[in-house]
């Protein structure tokens, strides 16, 4: 502001948000005592201005009151940024915890969950169409796979995403999701509830995990529809953004592409003392083992920063918004998703499974001989390693932790000295840790994840003995 814009003038002329400001109030008093007044860092706005002040107001022997002022915006935004390192830091460690806490058990869990999830499967087999044992068996079944859930969210909270990536569309991973039935339970369960989509057109793909993204897409939608208390709507929403460098710095993202999606809702919206905390894992304000455990939210907070994205949220009483931004994929980066299913099938082809679980090995040795695989079963590595001295497999099947002894890397690479390009899928109830990727960088076609599916795991054996040898 020009000297020539302020001589003459009021002071509430000059800067209109003085007396919101609470500074033109001292300088009354000052001008009435005569004793000088410290007015403490406080923010000033007008339709100019907006910054950071720290006021000394003084009176001269002639009568006119003083006031100099220090403009203390860098140091305000500085402190504002350090915080905000601190919050990260923070949540990176509560992070780290429940990596520590989740690594700990959820090799346990799984290997104890597979057999909850895999006999149910095999019995059902065997079990006429008819029989009253279906029922509770696949109950069985069904809560095994729910506890699975459980802790595959535990390990994404914890140790990233370990599924398979590819290129894909966003709007085909939206549109699949509109199409489950976990979405038409949820508008069942919600009937007041309106739910719209907007998908842009000619949207980049994306190189991602489709079952990670969809899993934030249902968390982000079944939360939307749970504020929703009365009637409203739900919003989802996808477009594409190149962002600013400011705003790009500000949220650790690249200034490139990538693809938006908005999941607005009408509710009542995030109390502020809340919002701050909703993506730690297992902060909730539902109820417990009913609607949630707390995880949905860090779920999608992890998902966005393994996919070197970032999430946003903005809120008040008319509702909220999360906004979830992915990188758009490289050309050529991945092989897109199959249009269709393969057969799953076998053809005699020779299975060595090797894990030191024996109902593990059981489970997996019934599911592959259904169909239609010539499977043998070693309890640990150093058997496997002895029996392919003398022998051959199409496959080999190995579990990667194994105690005491080798573990599966170390296996493998024993294997491949016997015999060079040896087919191997890699199985774990961990995600997809420095181990794994060590054994398939050695050459091993695969990775499966513990508790598997028959449709799990005759796939991931179908595709791997279809890969050439390395």
């Amino acid at each position: 502001i020009s000297r020539n814009e302020l001589i003459g003038r009021r002071v509430s002329e000059a800067f209109p948000g003085i007396e919101e400001f609470g500074l033109l109030s001292v300088f009354r008093r000052v001008w009435q005592t005569g004793e000088p007044a410290l007015y403490p860092l406080a923010q000033y706005q007008d339709s100019r201005i907006q910054a950071w002040r720290e006021n000394r107001v003084y009176k001269l022997p002639t009568g006119e009151v003083v006031a100099v002022y220090e403009d203390m915006t860098r140091h305000k935004q500085v402190e504002e940024e350090k915080q905000a390192v601190e919050i990260r830091l923070q949540r990176a460690k509560k992070m780290e915890a429940i990596g520590l806490m989740a690594g700990g058990v959820a090799h346990d869990l799984n290997n104890i969950l597979s057999g909850i999830i895999g006999y149910p499967e095999l019995l059902l087999l065997q079990l006429p169409e008819d029989s009253e044992l279906r029922g509770p068996i696949k109950a069985i079944q069904e809560s095994g796979e729910r506890a699975a859930a459980v802790v595959a969210d535990l390990l994404t909270v914890a140790r990233g995403v370990a599924e398979a990536r590819v290129v894909v569309g966003l709007n085909t991973l939206v549109t699949e999701y509109l199409d489950s039935p976990e979405y038409h339970h949820l508008r069942d369960l919600h009937p007041q509830v309106q739910f719209h989509t907007e998908l842009a057109d000619n949207l980049p793909d994306m190189y991602c995990s489709p079952i990670h993204i969809k899993k934030c897409l249902m968390n982000l939608v079944m939360n939307a529809a749970e504020a929703i208390e009365e009637q409203g709507d739900v919003r989802l929403e996808t477009s594409s953004i190149i962002p600013s460098a400011q705003w790009a710095a500000d949220h650790d993202l690249e200034e490139r592409k990538y693809v938006v999606l908005t999941v607005t809702d009408t509710g009542s919206g995030i109390p502020q003392e809340n919002i701050d905390h909703i993506f730690e894992p297992f902060y909730t304000k539902k109820v417990m083992g009913r609607s949630g455990t707390g995880l949905g939210l860090a779920v999608v907070w992890n998902t966005a920063r393994e996919h070197k994205g970032a999430v946003t949220v903005a809120s008040n009483e008319q509702g909220s918004s999360f906004t979830l931004f992915f990188p758009a994929a490289d050309i050529g980066v991945a092989e897109q998703i199959p249009t269709r299913k393969a057969s799953i099938k076998g053809n005699g082809e020779k299975i060595l499974i090797v894990d030191d679980e024996p109902h593990l090995l059981d489970i997996a040795g019934g599911m592959l001989k259904h169909l239609g695989y010539d499977v043998t079963g070693m309890n640990s590595g150093e058997e496997a390693v002895e029996y392919l001295k003398s022998r051959q497999a199409d496959l080999v099947i190995l579990d990667m932790l194994m105690e005491p002894g080798l573990n599966g890397r170390q296996t493998y690479e024993q294997i491949i000295k016997i015999h060079p390009g040896q087919k191997a899928i890699i199985v774990s109830g961990f995600s997809e840790n420095e181990e794994v990727q060590a054994a398939l960088q050695s050459g091993a076609g695969g990775f499966i994840k513990k508790p598997y599916s028959m449709e799990k795991l005759g796939r991931a054996v179908r595709q791997a003995l279809q890969k050439p040898s390395s």
